[in-house]
């Protein structure tokens, strides 16, 4: 039960509940004590000991019941008195001197183990075999949906499959009824096996699944997503936004009192033979993280906004000093809005007081030097999410340099491709000559490289 056990921690990993060793050794001492006799204390006390959340402990009740319960074995389809005219025929030719029907003195051909327990049609048993085989086959490994024929072949040459299909020539040379019986079951038993892989692929191959999923759209262009992919973008946005909060927001002991400081511990410690009572640490000093974000929301930015101020809401979780601002015509600050609502609340305010207009970037820059200029010190850095196209109105370039001057650097985050840049109403060259950075934040992989990038600047 330990190597089951281990599988089990396995498959809830897959379901998205994290099991540290630390955590599945509490599991196995508290299964140990409780026993796995009765199947509701068993499931009670392993939700106790690894689920931390609701969500989890969901998670983690459903991957149970998965994972302990057995396929339904499917029985044979052979008629009922083709069933039993072989069970009276298998009793004939058990007994001395019978000899089959199929020709005089052809004696009854000497079955497999497999085709005995086939044709006696002892559920128990072929479910004990059907276990054993699928651990032999290692079937815990499967991780995608393109292994399911590998790992059905693997369990059915574990259970012996090359002597059943010599069991059944014989049969059907010697005995017709058997022979049908026997195919039935062996038809049966395919299908058993094939729910077995299927179980298991829901169980051990659900975490790469998710991952490959994961992977096409983190790397999918955010302008281009379907509708159906909208929603699980905006889950997979949420998730680079709880790992940039788990990474930056609390910073590290050691980040807070720094290196140990070894030569001046042992020079501290002289009186008493080097034994170090006191020590010293080697401290370097960090500005702390200021941030200005400026988020285009206007109409052709339209499909991406909502994953740019998911973002600017996560900076808000991890940094103590961000002010916001989003802009299409106009521009107006944002920060009290993304600290005081959830994103979804939030991303419908701004977008119902300033989002989907016809972008104006010089009107935009205008306002933000006009009332906020101040925000901006040598220790900020500003963030511009958005395309650079203007509608062909005044760019104003040069506010932008001053607002590069007044800051510490200036990075513009661009959700179109590098090849668009300067056609058309982009004035995308012309701004960036005043940026210390400039990125391609065509999609979600993207986007969390380049904030990643901007809060580690300051840890």
């Amino acid at each position: 039960m330990r190597q089951e056990l281990h599988r089990f921690f396995r498959a809830a990993r897959g379901a998205g509940v994290r099991v540290s060793p630390a955590e599945s050794i509490d599991a196995m001492k508290a299964v140990a004590d409780v026993g796995f006799a009765d199947r509701g204390i068993l499931r009670d006390t392993l939700l106790l000991t690894l689920a931390k959340s609701e969500d989890e402990k969901q998670a983690l009740g459903q991957c149970f019941d998965l994972f302990f319960s057995q396929p339904e074995l499917k029985p044979d389809t052979a008629p009922e008195d083709a069933a039993e005219h072989g069970q009276e025929s298998s009793q004939a030719n058990s007994s001395p001197g019978a000899t089959d029907p199929g020709g005089p003195g052809a004696p009854s051909p000497e079955l497999g183990e497999l085709a005995q327990m086939l044709m006696s049609r002892d559920r128990n048993a072929i479910a004990a075999a059907l276990a054993n085989a699928a651990n032999a086959a290692s079937l815990s490994d499967i991780r995608y949906f393109t292994q399911r024929g590998i790992f059905s072949s693997r369990i059915l040459e574990a259970l012996g499959i090359a002597r059943l299909r010599d069991d059944l020539d014989a049969l059907t040379a010697t005995n017709p009824a058997d022979a049908e019986r026997l195919a039935a079951a062996t038809d049966a038993l395919r299908e058993n096996v094939r729910d077995m892989v299927n179980q298991a692929l829901l169980l051990y191959g659900r975490e790469e699944s998710e991952n490959l999923r994961h992977e096409i759209l983190r790397n999918a262009p955010l302008a281009r997503l379907e509708r159906r992919q909208v929603e699980q973008m905006k889950a997979l946005i949420r998730a680079i936004a709880r790992r940039l909060r788990g990474r930056y927001s609390k910073p590290r002991k050691r980040q807070r009192r720094g290196h140990l400081d070894i030569r001046r511990t042992l020079r501290r410690n002289a009186a008493w033979g080097g034994v170090p009572f006191l020590t010293s640490w080697k401290r370097r000093h960090r500005d702390r993280p200021q941030i200005v974000a400026l988020c285009d929301v206007s109409g052709s930015v339209a499909q991406v906004s909502d994953f740019f101020l998911l973002l600017i809401h996560s900076l808000h979780e991890v940094v103590d000093e961000v002010r916001s601002f989003a802009f299409s015509g106009h521009l107006i600050e944002v920060s009290d809005i993304l600290d005081a609502k959830s994103p979804e609340e939030a991303m419908r305010e701004i977008m119902s007081k300033v989002g989907f207009g016809s972008s104006d970037y010089g009107g935009s820059l205008a306002d933000f030097e006009k009332g906020f200029i101040r925000a901006v010190t040598p220790k900020t850095t500003v963030i511009v999410l958005g395309d650079a196209r203007t509608n062909n109105l005044d760019p104003r370039a040069d506010i932008l340099r001053r607002i590069s001057e007044r800051s510490k650097r200036l990075v513009w985050l661009n959700p179109e491709g590098r090849m668009a840049w300067g056609w058309g109403d982009s004035e995308m060259p012309r701004y960036s000559a005043f940026c210390s950075v400039v990125r391609q934040c065509a999609t979600a992989k993207q986007l969390e490289r380049a904030v990643s990038d901007i809060v580690a600047a300051y840890q």
